[in-house]
């Protein structure tokens, strides 16, 4: 397992972490069923690192809104032959996109270094156990109901306070089934079961996240909250992308998980020398 080199808050003059994605499903929301053999997600893995990426996060199960659920082998027959293809062939660590605790321990097995587990473990609370005996990162996302339900009758009394006591509980749990605190990353969940008024509250506010003392993950990459602003496809989001991303960035996420890699590498790279510059 490789080790992560994170950031808590809003550390001046470093820039975050960036996560590629590599999506092993046909259905996702972006670009599903581009890299569904493990020949491409492998090739696209490796490309992702020549790029910049710090971390590469592998998924073999959409989650974009109104998603249906597969069963473990399923999953486990798209991300291991990809797992197994990247063995002593990446310098940087493996995040597995699950929510699964039986994917979770095959990963693990095949030296992932962090699990991004979106339902907070509610999916799986077995998910902690497994982490716990790895000693591998754990990525806590806050999720309102499923993939199929998250977006049917938005409403929040307290949205940052509900998020921040999910992930603070969450968070609690996991420490509580043996998982080190250091250990673990907490993300606002942009996008899932959210409107895209909400979606700018917590980019906006993910300073307060942070006082939780637990480094963010966020993804905001080709959201349909950017393209429902710019009225834009999937494939036209990239300026919108990078200025969510920039901005969470010197909000203090720790984290930043998208599809391009290389524009979001350079993009940090200025806003780091802008931090840096006089100091």
């Amino acid at each position: 397992m490789l080790e992560l080199k994170l950031m808590s808050g809003n550390q001046s003059g470093n820039r975050p972490l960036v996560m590629g994605i590599v999506n092993v499903t046909p259905d996702s929301f972006s670009d599903g069923g581009k890299y569904l053999s493990p020949e491409k997600a492998i090739e696209h893995s490796l490309k992702l690192v020549e790029e910049g990426a710090d971390i590469i996060d592998i998924g073999g199960e959409s989650t974009r809104p109104g998603a249906i659920a597969i069963t473990d082998t399923e999953e486990i027959d798209r991300v291991q032959p990809v797992l197994e293809g990247l063995a002593g062939r990446l310098a940087i660590p493996i995040s597995v996109d699950t929510r699964k605790a039986k994917v979770a321990q095959m990963a693990c097995e095949y030296g992932a270094s962090m699990i991004n587990d979106i339902s907070g473990l509610r999916g799986e609370p077995k998910m902690a156990e497994v982490a716990a005996r790895y000693k591998i990162y754990l990525a806590l996302m806050h999720m309102r109901g499923t993939p199929e339900t998250m977006q049917i009758g938005i409403q929040y009394a307290d949205l940052i306070g509900e998020i921040t006591e999910f992930l603070a509980d969450a968070a609690q749990k996991a420490i509580e089934a043996g998982v080190s605190r250091d250990k673990i990353i907490i993300d606002p969940g942009i996008g899932f079961g959210k409107t895209v008024e909400h979606n700018f509250i917590l980019i906006k506010k993910l300073d307060l996240l942070a006082k939780l003392g637990y480094p963010i993950l966020i993804g905001v990459s080709r959201k349909s909250f950017i393209g429902k602003s710019l009225d834009l496809p999937v494939d036209e989001r990239l300026e919108g992308s990078l200025a969510a991303a920039i901005y969470a960035a010197l909000k203090g996420a720790a984290i930043i998980r998208v599809h391009d890699v290389l524009s979001t590498v350079r993009a940090l790279r200025i806003v780091e020398l802008i931090e840096k510059a006089d100091q």
